[in-house]
């Protein structure tokens, strides 16, 4: 048995204790885990500071670097999202659905965990929390399988949660980290399927793929974010402007920031002049058509056909002109990725066109894609933003960690 196997067998065996702790016992798991992250956090901060400096070394980006970065303030959002779960519903044991059937059998469908759960996940340090936080509470265990640049920081995460989740008397397996972030590993976890009910990435557009593709245990996929706004001729470009750069500027490196601004041709130009000013803040790099390059003169480069569909995590946008809104829609529906999409118009009619039309986990009208999140949406945390259809759409919460069982009582009935 590999070290893998024996990680999937121990996160097995814990799964069936987890699944019937009630929610008091979970709820002081996750206290204890706020509690121990609050008072080691020098611990926590330390470990990442080398990661930090092993990842300037290497050239990391500076979007990439911003992911991967710990502070103080950012130590207490993680723990005040891990209190934010604790105050969730519990929906292990929730019947969704109880019908009595005419020959007196009782019918209910109750929520159920997953199971175990593992999550191969990059530079993201927080995402070790998040991920454990939504897990305990739903009553699944989760493998974790974070990148090498973040390797410092995860194990002393988990190795404090593990610390914690024994002090409130359930098992330290009910969250475990893979310590070795070599391919490999990552290749025999897609196929653990003895021990590993589903299996979700999070990370950028290859990882995800790949993760599809080669996996044969259960795949969600999340994270894929080629978000769109587009700017219709009936737009306030004033509030349009904000909101393109707050989708862009305010966290390039996350997947629901805008890749792609649409700009109806009657106003490319007044959209531009003021939109320009405030990208010019961030020193947003411009890949334009030849239309919006037209307007820019020098201030933006030639768009290349990739850029359509680039995801680019960094200071980049790709501006191009459409003629109406069905070419909007078209456009986004043929290059976007199904996360976020965003139209800035007054008109009515032309926002509930775009709603309907549009083929996303979610859809805006006059606001930014930057609030696709869990705790935005009022689900704490999230696991992820699934971009697929099957069981779970947008930011999966607790419920969309959760299964179903049907249990049936009878009176002596049979068929």
């Amino acid at each position: 048995m590999t070290a893998l196997q024996e990680q999937g067998r121990l996160a097995r065996a814990a799964s069936y204790p987890l699944a019937t702790a009630g929610t008091a016992r979970k709820n002081a798991a996750l206290e204890a885990i706020a509690r121990i992250l609050t008072e080691r956090q020098g611990e926590w901060l330390a470990a990442n500071a080398a990661d930090i400096a092993a990842a300037r070394e290497t050239g990391m980006r500076p979007a990439m670097l911003d992911r991967l970065t710990l502070t103080p303030e950012r130590i207490t959002g993680i723990v005040d999202g891990v209190r934010q779960v604790i105050a969730l519903p519990d929906p292990i044991g929730r019947a969704d659905k109880t019908e009595t059937r005419p020959n007196g059998l009782i019918i209910s469908r109750r929520r159920v965990p997953l199971g175990v759960i593992a999550i191969i996940f990059e530079a993201r340090p927080n995402v070790t929390v998040d991920a454990a936080a939504l897990c305990l509470k739903s009553g699944n265990v989760c493998i974790l399988r974070g990148g090498k640049e973040a390797i410092r920081s995860n194990r002393k995460a988990a190795e404090l949660m593990r610390e914690a989740l024994k002090t409130a008397g359930l098992p330290e397996d009910c969250v475990s980290l893979v310590q070795d972030t070599s391919r490999e590993t990552a290749n025999e976890l897609m196929h653990l399927d003895a021990y590993v009910d589903v299996l979700i990435p999070r990370g950028g557009a290859g990882l995800i793929r790949t993760v599809a593709k080669e996996a044969s245990v259960p795949v969600i996929r999340t994270g894929e974010g080629v978000c769109h706004l587009y700017i219709d001729s009936e737009a306030d470009l004033d509030m349009g402007a904000e909101i393109l750069y707050n989708a862009k500027c305010s966290r390039p490196s996350v997947c629901n920031a805008a890749e792609c601004v649409l700009i109806h041709q009657d106003v490319l130009e007044p959209f531009l002049r003021k939109a320009v000013p405030l990208l010019d803040r961030s020193h947003v790099e411009l890949r334009c058509d030849e239309r919006a390059l037209a307007v820019l003169g020098g201030r933006g480069v030639p768009a290349a056909e990739s850029d359509w569909e680039a995801e680019y995590d960094d200071y980049i946008l790709a501006v191009r002109t459409v003629g109406d809104m069905e070419e909007a829609i078209d456009f986004i529906n043929q290059h976007g990725t199904h996360h976020s999409e965003s139209i800035i118009t007054t008109n009515y009619f032309k926002a509930q066109r775009f709603l309907d039309a549009v083929d996303a986990a979610a859809v805006y009208v006059n606001a930014s894609t930057r609030f696709t999140d869990g705790g935005e949406f009022g689900l704490g945390a999230e696991i992820g933003i699934s971009t697929q259809k099957m069981h779970a759409r947008g930011p999966m919460g607790l419920e969309e960690l959760t299964s179903c069982k049907y249990v049936v009582y009878g009176t002596g009935q049979v068929r």
